[in-house]
C-alpha cells in the first residue's frame, strides 16, 4: 500500500496540464508515442480525453483516470478538466486524491481557475507541488513567479530547479538537489537526456547571483510542511519539451503521501485497516457507446479488494458482487484481479451505485465529504419532441449522477430546471442529450438565479413550504429546494426564517 501514489494534475485552461499528463505517462511507458496535444484531429489528442464534445474542442471534460507503474511505484493519475467552466466533477475528483500538482504557465502565472482548484485542495488539506510550464518561452522573472504563489495562496515557497535563461536565451533547468543541469539538445531544444554537472562558467553570471539568491532566500524542503498542505515545493521546466518532468514523477514518489486516511461518519479510516472499505466518488455513463455502459468510479480507502468480493453499498443496503472491476487507461481498461488501498478500480452497474456510495464489506462505515455546490447558472429545458419526456427524465437523472449537471424538479410547473457551475457545462448537456439519448432539447432562462438547501428541522421546512412552494424545488434525491431569485432573495428568507439553513452545499 505504501508504494500507492494518487494524485491529481489540476491548472488553468492551456498551462500545459494535458501535455504534461501525456509526457508523465510516457514516462512512465503507459504510452509509446507522444503526439503534440491541441484541438486538431484526433491523432493529436492525449489519451484521456474520449467523449466527442472533447474530440471536437480539444479540451478535457471529463475526469479520467490512469494508473502506471515505475520504480515500483503505483502511479493513480486523476486527470481532471482543465476548461474554464469546470464541473463538479472536477471538485469530487480532489476528494479522490492524496496529492495535487498545480501547474502554472511560466508568462501568466496564477490564474482565476487554478485558485478556485486550489480552494478546494485547501479544504481537504491536500499536499500540492507546483510545476512552472513553459520556460521555454519568455515568462515573468522567477522570483515573481515565486512570489506570486506564495502571496496568492498562502503558502511557503521552495524552489527545487531553476531556468537557465528563458525564451530566446533558454539554455537548460538547474536542479538544486543533485547541482546538475539539464540541457537542450537537436533542433527542437528538446531535453533528450543531457545532463551536465554544474561548474564554474556553465551558466551566465546574472543567472548563477540569481540562484544563488533563490536558494538562500526561500526557506529548505520540509517534508511534513508540505504534507499538511503549508507549503509547495517548485519545479520548472517544459513539459513539451521534457524539461522537469522525470523530476517531477522522482518527487511524487518520493515526497507525495501513500493513500491517507479519510473521514466517516464512524471517525477516520486508516488505510492500514483490514476489510474493504471506499466511496464512490464519480459515475461515467457510456464511457463506451456500444454498451450504453455506466461505470462506478471507487477510490479504495482500506483492505485489499479480489475480483469477486461482495461488497455492500450504503445506499442499497444488500451486497452486490464485484465480478468485473476494471483498472483505467483511459479508454483502455483491463480487468483488476486485486487492488490496495489508493488504488481506483471501475464497477460497471446498472445505476445502483451512486456518487457519494460508501461500499464495504460489513457495512458499518460511511465515508463523508463529497460535497454538492450550488449552481451559478439555472436553464429551464425544452423539449423539440414533447413525447420524449421518459428519456429526458431518464438523461437527467444520469447526467446529474454524474455531476455535469444537477436538476431540480419544481413543485409548482412542469419544467425541470438544470443547474451548472459552468457555462461549458450546457453545452456538454445538449450535445450529450442528442448524441447518447437520442433526446434534442434546447435550454431557456430561468425565473431563478441560484438554489439553495434547505436544512432544519421538519416542522420548519414545511413552514416554509406551505407559504413558498411557487419558489421550491426537489432535487434527484428528493431533498427540498428553494429557487432564488437573487442573493438578496436568499438573505431575505434567512432573515424570516432563523431556523432554518439555506445551505449552498449538499454533502453526500
Amino acid at each position: 500500500m505504501s508504494n500507492r501514489r494518487t494524485f491529481a494534475i489540476i491548472s488553468h485552461p492551456d498551462a500545459g496540464k494535458t501535455t504534461l499528463t501525456e509526457k508523465l505517462l510516457l514516462q512512465g511507458g503507459a504510452i509509446h508515442l507522444a503526439g503534440e496535444v491541441k484541438a486538431r484531429g484526433a491523432a493529436r489528442r492525449a489519451r484521456s480525453d474520449w467523449m466527442k464534445i472533447e474530440q471536437q474542442r480539444g479540451i478535457s471534460v471529463t475526469s479520467s483516470v490512469m494508473t502506471f507503474q515505475k520504480d515500483g511505484i503505483v502511479f493513480n493519475l486523476l486527470d481532471t478538466p482543465g476548461h474554464e467552466d469546470f464541473s463538479e466533477d472536477t471538485y469530487r475528483t480532489l476528494t479522490a486524491v492524496d496529492s495535487a500538482i498545480m501547474v502554472i504557465d511560466a508568462a501568466k502565472g496564477i490564474e482565476p481557475q487554478t485558485r478556485k482548484l486550489f480552494e478546494v485542495c485547501r479544504m481537504r488539506s491536500v499536499p500540492i507541488i507546483t510545476f512552472v510550464n513553459k520556460v521555454d518561452r519568455e515568462g515573468r522573472s522567477v522570483f515573481e513567479t515565486l512570489d506570486e504563489v506564495a502571496d496568492a495562496l498562502a503558502l511557503d515557497v521552495v524552489p527545487m530547479s531553476w531556468p537557465v535563461g528563458m525564451g530566446g536565451v533558454f539554455q537548460g533547468v538547474y536542479d538544486f538537489a543533485t547541482r546538475t543541469i539539464s540541457r537542450p539538445e537537436g533542433d527542437g531544444r528538446e531535453f533528450l537526456g543531457k545532463v551536465e554537472p554544474l561548474t564554474e562558467g556553465a551558466i551566465p553570471d546574472d543567472i548563477a547571483e540569481e540562484m544563488e539568491l533563490g536558494e538562500a532566500g526561500y526557506p529548505a524542503f520540509d517534508l511534513e510542511a508540505y504534507r499538511n498542505g503549508d507549503l509547495t515545493p517548485v519545479y520548472f521546466g517544459s513539459a513539451l519539451k521534457n524539461f522537469g518532468v522525470e523530476a517531477l514523477i522522482d518527487a511524487i514518489a518520493r515526497f507525495a503521501p501513500p493513500p491517507r486516511p479519510q473521514p466517516s461518519e464512524q471517525g477516520i479510516i486508516d488505510p492500514e485497516r483490514s476489510d474493504v472499505t471506499g466511496f464512490v466518488f464519480k459515475v461515467q455513463a457510456n464511457m463506451d457507446p456500444q454498451h450504453r455502459d455506466r461505470i462506478a468510479f471507487m477510490r479504495l480507502v482500506s483492505g485489499t479488494f479480489r475480483r469477486g468480493m461482495k461488497l455492500i453499498p450504503s445506499g442499497l443496503g444488500k451486497p452486490i458482487a464485484v465480478h468485473s472491476p476494471i483498472l483505467f487507461f483511459a479508454q483502455d481498461r483491463e480487468i483488476a484481479d486485486t487492488a490496495e488501498a489508493g488504488d481506483i478500480i471501475g464497477i460497471p452497474n446498472h445505476g445502483t451505485l451512486r456518487v457519494g456510495d460508501t461500499l464495504s464489506e460489513r457495512n458499518d462505515v460511511r465515508f463523508t465529504g463529497l460535497p454538492n455546490f450550488a449552481p451559478e447558472i439555472l436553464r429551464r429545458v425544452v423539449l423539440k419532441d414533447p413525447t420524449k419526456t421518459k428519456q429526458l427524465r431518464k438523461a437527467l437523472d444520469d447526467l446529474s449522477e454524474e455531476g455535469v449537471i444537477q436538476v431540480f424538479y419544481p413543485e409548482i410547473g412542469s419544467q425541470w430546471i438544470v443547474g451548472v457551475v459552468g457555462q461549458l457545462q450546457l453545452d456538454v448537456l445538449v450535445s450529450r442529450l442528442e448524441a447518447e439519448y437520442k433526446v434534442e432539447a434546447m435550454l431557456e432562462a430561468s425565473p431563478f438565479d441560484t438554489a439553495r438547501w434547505l436544512k432544519g428541522s421538519d416542522a420548519a421546512i414545511k413552514g416554509f413550504e406551505d407559504f413558498n412552494r411557487s419558489n421550491l424545488a426537489r432535487d434527484r434525491d428528493g431533498d427540498p429546494v428553494f429557487m432564488a431569485r437573487s442573493a438578496w432573495d436568499v438573505g431575505y428568507q434567512q432573515e424570516r426564517n432563523p431556523d432554518l439553513v439555506f445551505s449552498a452545499t449538499k454533502e453526500r
